[in-house]
């Protein structure tokens, strides 16, 4: 992640990666110095494969703190008065009609740091963000993916909920 390439978050995106930030850095730093301490009590830590454990958590753990921290520092947060619903832009919400199977679809698009296709928030980085961004509301785009080509509707453009 040494490259300064910039994060784009929502001003919910950011919350949570703060928070995240914040619980690593205190509970579960405190938790993993406890193991730690806790290995060290079996005695010799050259064979000791719980210290061991404790040790290689701490580092992955730092590094994980390191990576957040980094993201925040080249964080650009778009404010809700920047948002035009007039196109696909991060933080709109987004209703597409599959062109081929009618279903309907309602994604976020938001940066890459807090796309979760579960809770539909879709990256403008993924092939579907990548051909709606900048779409206007009637346009319809082709997206390819491994399966073929999937063909959209874009329905509605509204701003984040």
């Amino acid at each position: 992640m040494a490259s300064g390439k910039e994060v784009i978050l929502t001003q919910e995106g950011l919350k949570q990666l703060q928070e995240e930030v914040d619980r690593l850095s205190t509970v579960k730093r405190d938790e993993v110095a406890e193991r730690i301490r806790s290995a060290r009590e079996f005695g010799d830590i050259s064979e000791n494969s719980e210290y061991d454990d404790a040790k290689n958590e701490q580092a992955m753990l730092e590094h994980r703190i390191g990576l957040l921290q980094e993201k925040l520092r080249r964080a650009r947060v778009i404010k809700e008065s920047e948002i035009d619903t007039e196109k696909v832009s991060v933080g709109t919400t987004v209703t597409l009609r599959d062109k081929e199977r009618g279903e309907i679809r309602i994604y976020t698009l938001v940066g890459s740091a807090e796309a979760d296709p579960s809770k539909a928030k879709l990256s403008n980085e993924s092939p579907v963000g990548q051909a709606i961004l900048g779409k206007r509301v009637g346009d319809v785009v082709t997206v390819p993916v491994p399966a073929g080509l999937l063909s959209y509707e874009i329905l509605a453009i509204g701003k984040m909920s």
